[in-house]
């Protein structure tokens, strides 16, 4: 629509006529911007959207304890609790599919890094490890050192393409970014970049917020858009031209993900999977993540706040909780999945509301910001598809090995730099003691290159009868020291 008066009739039929009322004293410039948020916004969609979430919002507040049951023993497979010969027969499954070129991988990858103190994209961070570098590059290291073992394994060469989304704000300063660093050693033809879509932000009232007065307020929708941008921005048919049949989708702000995890694309493979969620043990009862579980016969991700502390605290016969599988944001999908997601499910997902503070324009044109939350954003999570699956399996892992989330400055104390640092530490210490090296008593600063070693594997001829002193930093033979750490 480039007329105004059809938008204006539009906007009064949905009650928002509002995000024209400075129309009068707007430039022309600003005027065809105007036009252009409006025209590219579904309004009745949109509204529909505020309806829904709203609902929700307030019906959702009932406890689900009668409601839910766990994951059947026969779908939940942990590696704790899984013989070695057992998993190895997964990770040997996982690198043929990678080996054939079936396997891809999905970055959720739109979060700015806020809470952290920084304006950059979170895959930017730097968490000052010895090696300086950031989560992008950590993973697509990964990504390569995995090729590279799947080639070892059964001499085919493959490729892991990489599909990252991000944001609006975000997709700029990381396409530069990862041109500046020659995309990591990749190729930059298998690293494919989208964006997730906008939904525009509410006040209570259902009204929507104006930014400026010739700009809706519109935010992310949310990691569960994920699917509408495949759909969207054809990345699906990309998938689908390039043969993958299977796909690991990840947060980007894990510094431990085992991305495109060969383990668990095996174990779903095997258990003919369309959907996967990798989880950790939660920790104790009130531990505010997510369980995956089942409610009325479908699965979903329930949120601690919605059971009582009694289910929450309800234990099986081997003392381990009943509800124990905590989400982490780590997913396996089928193809064929995502595309009957994106095709019939997605306008079906769950709808969120999160109340936040909103800049906004009051009657005078002038911008605001709130003290007070004002509004809501309206978010769609990548978990509420596995509803609409038919076979979803959940894979345990410890959560030392594989899960340390980045989401606070270090004044939190808790999912921040130091913590993750603290973490990966940990781990690489660890992998050089299973391999026959020693870490002097004292030593906390230990760090691996991913292009050395994925999991701890091929450490023992560099490491086995050594003594190691921290700093510690293990490269590759190819890579060159980028900071003040110390190779040994």
């Amino acid at each position: 629509m480039s007329d105004v008066a059809e938008c204006r009739e539009l906007l009064r039929q949905y009650g928002q006529e509002h995000v024209l009322q400075f129309w009068d004293k707007l430039s022309q410039d600003d005027r065809d911007e105007l036009l252009q948020d409006i025209n590219e916004i579904d309004i009745p969609e949109v509204v529909s959207y505020f309806k829904k979430a709203t609902e929700n919002f307030t019906s959702d507040q009932e406890k689900l304890d009668d409601r839910l049951n766990p994951i059947p023993s026969s779908l939940y497979g942990a590696v704790s609790r899984t013989p070695a010969d057992m998993l190895a027969s997964y990770e040997k499954e996982g690198l043929e599919q990678i080996s054939e070129g079936k396997v891809g991988v999905l970055l959720m990858a739109g979060g700015q890094g806020t809470r952290l103190g920084s304006s950059e994209p979170k895959g930017m961070y730097d968490v000052n490890l010895p090696s300086h570098k950031s989560l992008y590059q950590i993973q697509a290291e990964r990504i390569r050192k995995l090729t590279q073992l799947a080639y070892e394994r059964t001499g085919k060469r493959s490729t892991i393409t990489w599909f990252i989304m991000t944001s609006e704000h975000t997709m700029g300063p990381t396409l530069e970014f990862f041109s500046k660093h020659n995309y990591f050693g990749l190729d930059k033809n298998d690293v494919i970049m989208f964006e997730q879509g906008l939904l525009p932000c509410f006040q209570f009232n259902g009204r929507i917020i104006m930014d400026k007065p010739h700009k809706i307020a519109q935010a992310p929708d949310g990691n569960g858009g994920l699917y509408r941008a495949l759909r969207d921005k054809k990345i699906l048919d990309i998938i689908e031209d390039r043969g993958i049949m299977y796909l690991h989708a990840h947060s980007v702000d894990n510094i431990l993900v085992k991305v495109a995890d060969p383990v668990f694309i095996g174990y779903c493979v095997k258990k003919g999977a369309d959907c996967g969620a990798k989880v950790v043990e939660k920790a104790f009862p009130t531990e505010p993540l997510g369980v995956v579980c089942n409610v009325d016969g479908k699965y979903q991700v329930v949120e601690y706040s919605e059971i009582t502390l009694k289910t929450a605290e309800m234990r099986n016969n081997d003392g381990r909780l009943t509800f124990s599988a905590g989400n982490i944001c780590n997913h396996f999908f089928t193809t064929r999945f995502l595309r009957s997601v994106a095709d019939k499910h997605e306008q079906n997902l769950k709808l969120h509301v999160a109340k936040k503070k909103i800049p906004y324009v009051d009657s005078e044109g002038k911008r605001c910001s709130p003290e007070k939350p004002n509004g809501i954003k309206i978010e769609k999570f990548v978990f509420d598809v596995f509803q609409f699956c038919n076979n979803l399996v959940v894979w345990e892992v410890q959560r030392e090995d594989e899960f340390s989330a980045l989401k606070n400055a270090d004044s939190a104390a808790k999912d921040c730099p130091t913590t993750a640092r603290k973490d990966i530490y940990s781990l690489h210490k660890r992998f050089i003691e299973e391999a026959g090296g020693r870490v002097e008593e004292g030593s906390h600063v230990c760090e691996i290159s991913p292009l050395l070693s994925y999991a701890g594997e091929g450490l023992k001829p560099i490491v086995s009868g050594k003594v190691f002193k921290s700093p510690i930093l293990l490269l590759s033979p190819n890579e060159t020291v980028v900071s003040n750490g110390s190779s040994c």
